[in-house]
């Protein structure tokens, strides 16, 4: 690749990273703003990750606009721990999530979740006391449990719906317990319940208890926590494959200014 054409592309690619890092850190300013305390957590690594690429993507639109073999050398050790950081990331986001699944009951369109299903270190995770605690306050405070009765009006209606798996999990007791459902959102606890499972004793119809400690509420939130994973690994191969990209022009450019140099 000549020197002009890498430069130019590095010049550029780098711009527009520069203007994609303002845009991330005002999403998470905005964010920090505009959520509460369970969602406000997730706006550091939002804030950091913008002032991350703000900083690279400055330093190698300098390099490439300067011709600094200096900055370019910075630029791709830096790009490189990147490409390699995300590399690990992406496997063992694939490895973590590889476990876990739900199962069918019948009459129920939803599926239902077992904690012990999913990895070791879901389990570790959700197991942890201060963890859980933090996330179950978050639960409680969505109301996601106190919605169902008004999104389902009949016993039908909430049988034949596909309930989130925190819905699933979390807002009413394991079907494997017996209790009758009187709505979304209540059930008849006087059913005398003949089976061994924990979570049977542990669900309260009380807004703020529900099923929260139970291990299907842990479960519900393992396979939440499964799909988002995905999701985030699936688009750090894509952000792997353009970034290797980038990463070859770079070496292209940082030859060339090397070249550059030399000849001057």
């Amino acid at each position: 690749m000549g020197m002009g054409t890498s430069t130019f592309v590095i010049r550029w690619v780098n711009l527009l990273t520069m203007l994609l890092a303002v845009a991330v850190i005002i999403f998470g300013v905005w964010m920090s703003t505009h959520n509460d305390g369970c969602r406000r957590s997730l706006t550091y690594p939002v804030l950091a990750l913008g002032g991350f690429i703000f900083i690279i993507s400055i330093i190698g639109f300098l390099g490439a606009c300067k011709r600094s073999v200096a900055l370019l050398w910075i630029y791709l050790a830096v790009l490189l721990v990147v490409l390699i950081a995300i590399l690990v990331f992406t496997v063992l986001a694939f490895i973590v999530t590889n476990n876990g699944s739900g199962h069918n009951n019948p009459g129920l369109r939803y599926k239902e979740y077992k904690l012990n299903d999913y990895s070791s270190w879901f389990l570790k995770q959700l197991n942890n006391t201060n963890h859980w605690k933090r996330l179950k306050s978050c639960l409680v405070k969505s109301e996601q449990c106190r919605k169902l009765s008004k999104k389902y009006k009949t016993i039908k209606q909430l049988k034949s719906a596909e309930l989130t798996p925190i819905e699933a999990g979390c807002c009413r007791p394991p079907s494997e317990c017996g209790y009758p459902a009187v709505n979304g959102s209540y059930y008849d606890l006087s059913f005398h319940s003949i089976s061994s499972n924990k979570d049977c004793k542990l669900y309260k119809n009380s807004r703020t208890v529900k099923c929260y400690n139970c291990d299907s509420c842990k479960a519900g939130v393992a396979q939440y926590m499964k799909t988002e994973w995905r999701l985030v690994a699936m688009f750090n191969v894509v952000l792997f494959l353009v970034l290797s990209m980038v990463y070859f022009v770079g070496c292209c450019a940082r030859r060339n200014a090397a070249s550059y140099r030399s000849k001057a």
